[in-house]
């Protein structure tokens, strides 16, 4: 399931040095603004214990945990919108992703330069949001115009429905705030995601934070703010350093361990990140287990049986029987399969099952 989570934020706050440390891919990294021209794309493994259990339970010759994507987009600047600093390369290459993680600068450091002059994370927050109104307001308009004769002149369903939606959003662009503080029907949610509006889509802000904050970001007041801010945007937040978090990444495991213990952190934050991200958009997982292979696969919050096995290979979705069944709880807590079966926990669900996040699942076809 391809889906891909765009890195945006002004330059010099540490876009890249988290993407290196995400991906370990060497993205370009220099102080001064327009280091990243091209958008750079990485695939990540999700972090997921589950998956370590279920082989520890069911041992199986592979274990193949699920990834998801990341792309560092280049350095935004004030008046983006209008092209300044290559922005409208920059915001396209926003509208080709699903989900945007907003990297925030929230520390302090004489050396690496500030584009405004100083440390200031909701006029950073401020500059991107308002290029991404602007920008969305101007395809709005566009649209709007065209739109408008077809829904009065020809009576069109389809252009009355999206005239409908036009009109929804664009007062609320024009008071700066964003599309997904709307709330739509099914039938409307259709019609924007045809838009590819790039303030509907989910937003993560990742505020990095300095070296002496990492192991508790709610005690750095430039912290807070971006959470204060997250909060009143219905956004998600979370704090990290990512230069540390670029170290530890280049670290071996037994280093990395001890490195953690002694920061007083139970995991990487970037292990955070991806969840976070992987979550943001409706992302879930699902496990195959024992024998030659387990492992772990992405499915969208939602999705039904026959879907779901689709997902493994077409066949499976098409000669669909039965689903059979186990939560990840069930099997984590009697400790086999066999006693699974035996406290009557397995279950053989149909097409109408919608599949939750954790189930094991042994699916049935026949083609």
């Amino acid at each position: 399931m391809s889906l891909t989570a765009g890195i945006v934020g002004l330059p010099n706050v540490g876009k890249s040095t988290l993407f290196n440390a995400i991906t370990k891919a060497g993205a370009e990294m220099a102080n001064y603004p327009f280091a990243t021209i091209e958008p750079n794309v990485g695939v990540v493994e999700v972090p997921d214990s589950r998956l370590d259990r279920i082989q520890e339970i069911e041992p199986a010759d592979k274990v193949v945990p699920t990834t998801f994507e990341f792309t560092d987009i280049a350095g935004i600047v004030k008046g983006a919108s209008k092209g300044e600093g290559l922005g409208n390369k920059f915001l396209e290459n926003i509208r080709q992703t699903d989900a945007i993680v907003q990297v925030v600068r929230a520390f302090e450091d004489s050396e690496i330069t500030s584009v405004s002059g100083k440390v200031d994370p909701i006029e950073d927050i401020e500059i991107i949001n308002t290029e991404l109104i602007i920008a969305d307001l101007e395809h709005i308009n566009n649209r709007y115009s065209k739109i408008e004769k077809a829904a009065i002149n020809s009576k069109d369903k389809e252009a009355i429905a999206e005239y409908s939606v036009l009109k929804k959003i664009k007062p609320v662009l024009e008071d700066g705030h964003p599309v997904r503080s709307l709330d739509f029907s099914d039938d409307e949610k259709k019609i924007v995601r045809g838009l590819f509006l790039l303030t509907d889509k989910p937003m993560l802000y990742v505020a990095n934070v300095a070296e002496d904050d990492m192991a508790d970001p709610e005690k750095s007041p430039l912290y807070k703010l971006v959470a204060d801010y997250a909060k009143k945007d219905k956004a998600e937040v979370i704090g990290l350093d990512a230069k540390t978090e670029e170290e530890i990444s280049e670290m071996n495991p037994d280093d990395q361990k001890d490195f953690l213990q002694m920061a007083g952190v139970e995991e990487p934050g970037l292990n955070r990140l991806i969840r976070s991200a992987y979550h943001l958009l409706g992302l879930r997982t699902f496990f195959t287990a024992g024998g030659k292979e387990t492992r772990a696969w992405t499915f969208k919050k939602g999705m039904k049986a026959p879907q779901v096995a689709g997902i493994i290979h077409s066949d499976f979705e098409r000669g669909f029987i039965r689903a059979e069944t186990i939560s990840f709880s069930d099997l984590d807590k009697l400790g086999s399969v066999a006693a699974v079966r035996a406290a009557g926990k397995l279950r053989s669900e149909g097409k109408d099952y919608l599949v939750q996040d954790g189930d094991i699942i042994n699916f049935r076809f026949n083609v």
